[in-house]
Formats: C-alpha cells, structure tokens, sequence
C-alpha cells in the first residue's frame, strides 16, 4: 500500500521527536527511541564529566594498529600467513565479518573474502574444499573462524568459489548471507556460472553447507550487504553500483513462510516479492538520489517499486526502473539491524550523484513508519592524510556500549571510528600497516567490525594483505 502525503506528514511529526547534534565531522541523529543522549550525560564509573571516546590513539610498536591506552589487539587470521585446518594459507582481502555464539564458550566467526575474478589472478585465493563450491573459476567465498576459550583458533572453509564476497550480514536464526558484489553471468570473466547472488553459510553446521545453492529470490545484482527484520521477516539489502547510482531494496517473504535454518534454500526463485526504495518529501515530492539530503535529521517517506525482471538476465536491476521511478544512492555499504530498524550506508557522493557532495552518510530505515532519517552526515574532508576527520564509513555496526562503530574505506589514513549517541566521533583505531612506500604511504581499508557475543571483544579485519584482529580493552558505557 503506497504511503499517502497525510500518513508521512503525521510519521514525520512522530520521527522529529529524535536528537539532532553536531559533531566532530558530523552528527547522529536519533531514531525514535535508539541512542538519545546528551553529552552533559557522559561521565566515568566515579561520575565525573568525560569526554567521548577512549582518548588518543597511540603508535604501534610493531607498525599494525594504533589503539587508545590500555588496549590491545590479537591478529587471529593473517592472509599467507596462518593456515586453514586443511593446511592450506588464510584467503586474502578480508571484509564483512559477523561473531557467532558456538558451544562452550566457542565463538565463531564468519569472514567474508572479496575477491574478484578468476583464481590464477590471486596468490590466496578461497580453497576449492570439496562439496562446498558454487562455482570452480571464482576465488571469493569465506572462511569461519573459531576462536576457543582458552585463545586456540580454528578456520575452515564456509563456502568457495563465490565472487567479490563484500559486507554480508548475520541472520536472527545464526546463519550467515554472504553477498557477491559482482554480477558477472557464466562465460564472463572466467566465470562458469553466474554470479550477484546471495548464499546462506552455517557456521554451526558444516554440513548444511554442503552443494552451494544460490537464494535468486534475493535478486541478482552487485550485492552489498543484508539484514533480515526478525518481526515481519523481510530482507533489506543494499547494493553498491554506478551508473547510475545503485538501489535500496526490500525482499517481502511469501505468504506462510517461516525463516529458519536453510529454509530460505526451499524457495522458488521468484518467491516473495523484491522492491526498490522510492523516497519522497513531506511535499510528496520524489528523491531521487539519497545525496539531496544536506541536513541531519531529514526524514523522506518510502514507498516500495517491484522489481520488474530480479534475475537481470538483459536488463541490470537498478537500470530497469524509468527517470522517478525510484531513490538511487552513492556506495551504498554496510548495514546493520538495531533500534527496531535497519542503519545502512552511503560512502560517499561526488559528481556522480545529483545533490550535495559529502564524505559519507549513514541513514536510518523504520519500518513501522515507513520513513527513512539521515542519521550520520559526514562532510567532504579537506586533508584525509591528516589526523582527525573521517571520510568514506563502510561496514557499520551498533555498539553494545552506545552509539555506531564504522570501518573507515576512504582516502589517506584509514580509522574505526565510533559516533556516539549525541553524534560526536572519535576514533577506536588507526591502520598503520603502510602497504605503500615511505614517500607515498598507503593504508589498506578497515571491514568486517562487530563485536563477539559477550560484548567484550571489536573484531575487524584489514583487507590487504588480510588481516582479522580482535580488541580488547577498557570497553564502557557512558552516561
């Protein structure tokens, strides 16, 4: 049922109640009943006034990540490096990660790779493992992680032979999407099947793994990442392509489905229904690109545009829609369900899209009031080889101790950075491994951060060379 231009003024009302601040490079604005506060709130365990953040970050003896005082950091998974049980090196190009709870204190983590193209382009490619390959050409896929209580590691083999396996996302039941960021059909590039799909991979069950199938009720199409509305079962996902800008979409279930363990690999194709985003203003006026947005707190009514041919087989999804049919955006990234609703990502917007540029935006989806509300605004940074401001967040998630966390994928130094529940960021960590030269230093992306079950430990991954690291230290709320 399209949302009329009464039902959004009166939504709209609703959503303004939320908490607009500026901060440091830019500022959260609350949804209704997530993350409000003040920042005359933060204090430290004794009550005194504290400043956001866990103060500076400091050098790094061995040259990898700059961390705040009493932190720490572990690498678990170290691409040519570390090895999987099968004797075989960890795959390369770590990105979205999500932590599982395992039996007996186990925590398991499943670690996309996204790599692109055929095998021979890449010197760790995902292993081929038996029964567990989609399509034998393609070196993506990803690996499951298991860290043991008394700090052993384990990797194996999720599933191989997908492509470009970018920010994914965990289910409400513990399984995990692994997305393709890549749309290639069979006989291009290598590939002998065709990709752009989406994959469900058990961390808890090997054998569930077995004999890949592909969930094309999803859609095909460059793939970001996922979440799944544990209340009404839908699926949001975002994807991540130009020319034009790519799509925000939502995967409705069929009638009398019920998600669980491996059955959303019992569906037919074209089961359910997969709908592009159309947002427009409290004038009814359509948006249509999501970089129009220029000030925190801004709220866009959506309505939903059924997919016409999800498959793609002549036609890419997002160029199946006529000029104001729907709402494209920039980079659309990491996502992450909380609050009742969906944060998703935009890296950023330049010449490319059509309203204001900017350095990254993250957005907010309520599915209840049918709105979305710009949440984090991020404007263009001026100097990213100097310390301070941020540019370009990637995958996101909510913080047990408030506020976001994002992994930084922009130009110059690359950061995690929290953005706490008044909107002002500070940064978590510093990528100091330089895969450049001296003279023109180059620093490798942050992916893949989440915390474990018990809240006590950041895991991230560094895509080059690969890395999975897990962070410890003095984690608080405040306020």
């Amino acid at each position: 049922m399209p949302l009329s231009r009464r039902d959004f003024a009166a939504r709209t009302v609703l959503a303004g109640a939320g908490v607009a601040l500026t901060g440091t490079v830019g500022a959260l604005a609350t949804a209704p009943g997530a993350l409000a506060a003040d920042d005359s709130t933060l204090r430290d365990e004794r009550g005194r006034p504290c400043a956001p953040g866990y103060g500076p970050l400091l050098p790094d003896p061995a040259g990898l990540l700059a961390l705040p005082a009493g932190f720490s950091y572990r690498v678990l998974t170290h691409s040519g490096v570390t090895r999987l049980e099968s004797g075989e090196f960890t795959p390369s190009n770590h990105d979205g990660t999500a932590a599982f709870a395992g039996h007996r204190g186990v925590t398991l983590l499943v670690n996309n790779h996204e790599l692109k193209g055929p095998r021979p382009e890449w010197e760790h490619p995902v292993p081929l493992a038996e029964g567990l390959v989609y399509d034998p050409a393609a070196a993506g896929g990803c690996t499951v992680v298991e860290l043991r209580p008394g700090g052993a590691v384990a990797e194996w083999v999720g599933i191989a032979g997908t492509s470009t396996n970018c920010a994914g996302g965990a289910t409400p039941w513990g399984t995990w999407l692994t997305c393709e960021e890549n749309s290639d059909l069979a006989g291009e590039n290598g590939m002998t099947r065709d990709h752009g799909y989406v994959f469900e991979v058990d961390p808890h069950d090997r054998r569930a793994n077995l004999r890949p199938k592909p969930l094309k009720a999803l859609g095909r199409y460059d793939h970001e990442a996922v979440v799944i509305d544990p209340k009404r079962g839908h699926a949001y996902l975002t994807e991540d392509a130009a020319g034009p800008n790519g799509l925000f979409y939502r995967w409705t279930p069929p009638a009398g489905f019920r998600h669980g363990r491996g059955r959303l690999r019992t569906l037919a194709d074209d089961a359910g229904v997969l709908a592009a985003a159309k947002c427009f203003d409290s004038a009814g006026r359509l948006v249509d690109d999501l970089s129009r947005a220029t000030r925190i707190g801004t709220v866009y009514g959506v309505d939903w545009v059924e997919v016409p041919d999800r498959d793609a087989r002549t036609t890419p999804v997002r160029e199946q829609f006529p000029a104001g049919a729907v709402t494209r955006g920039r980079k659309l990234e990491g996502m992450w369900w909380a609050d009742g609703g969906a944060y998703f990502v935009s890296s950023y917007a330049r010449e490319e899209s059509p309203g204001a540029a900017h350095d990254g935006q993250v957005w907010f989806y309520d599915p209840k009031r049918r709105t979305v509300r710009l949440a984090v605004l991020l404007g263009v940074n001026a100097d990213p080889s100097a310390p301070g401001a941020h540019d370009g967040p990637d995958n996101i998630t909510v913080s047990p101790y408030g506020g976001l966390v994002l992994a930084e994928n922009g130009d110059g130094l690359q950061h995690i950075f929290g953005a706490t529940e008044s909107g002002r960021t500070y940064p978590l960590a510093r990528n100091e491994l330089n895969i450049g030269t001296p003279e023109e230093p180059e620093y490798s992306e942050f992916a893949g951060v989440c915390f474990s079950p018990d809240g006590r430990t950041l895991f991230a991954g560094i895509q080059e060379p690969g890395l999975l690291v897990a962070i410890t230290g003095p984690w608080r709320r405040r306020g």
